[in-house]
């Protein structure tokens, strides 16, 4: 909902609320609530900044447009805070990821160089996730190296649930059976 804004500045709670066609009280509601933090003068006037009428504008969005109730745009507005600063996180992380990688492809450290006895590279080991049925199928039904072959139990191995997986179990046999009419 784009608007007829001044330049940068601070406004005030009455041509805040006639810019936006809303009742004053509907903004002092909005800061009761905690939704709006307009900041305030020594004479306790309002000000509301260019951020918060960006605030303003996506909380009357939900409101208007979406039918959202003040509760829930309160936990919107929660959660894009705590979206926001993920975010940040996040690429903060990236962010050491790719100077480490860097200093890493730049060359060994002069530590490293310098060793009497080479210091050893990490291993990275790939994981693999056994959440989906299929991947437990492939684990379940390799090949066994025939020299561990005598320590394997060959009874069925079972999953969460309590039915086998694998290639020992048969899926018919975890189901009760079947009684005619």
């Amino acid at each position: 909902m784009p608007t007829k804004r001044r330049s940068k500045g601070a406004y005030m709670i009455s041509s805040v609320a006639e810019m936006y066609n809303i009742h004053p009280q509907t903004l002092r509601l909005y800061e009761r609530e905690g939704l709006l933090k307009p900041s305030r003068t020594d004479g306790n006037t309002r000000l509301y900044t260019d951020e918060d009428l960006e605030r303003l504008e996506f909380i009357l969005n939900l409101a208007r447009d979406l039918g959202v109730n003040i509760a829930g745009i309160a936990i919107i507005l929660q959660m894009r805070e705590r979206m926001e600063e993920m975010n940040r996180q996040m690429q903060g992380f990236v962010d050491y990821v790719r100077t480490e990688m860097l200093s890493k492809m730049q060359g060994s450290s002069p530590a490293q160089e310098a060793a009497i006895v080479p210091l050893r590279r990490p291993v990275m080991v790939p994981v693999v996730s056994l959440r989906t049925s299929s991947a437990r199928a492939a684990v379940l039904n390799a090949p066994i190296p025939s020299a561990s072959r005598a320590s394997v139990p060959s009874a069925p191995i079972a999953d969460g649930d309590g039915a086998g997986v694998g290639a020992a179990a048969n899926p018919d046999s975890a189901l009760p059976p079947r009684r005619r009419r």
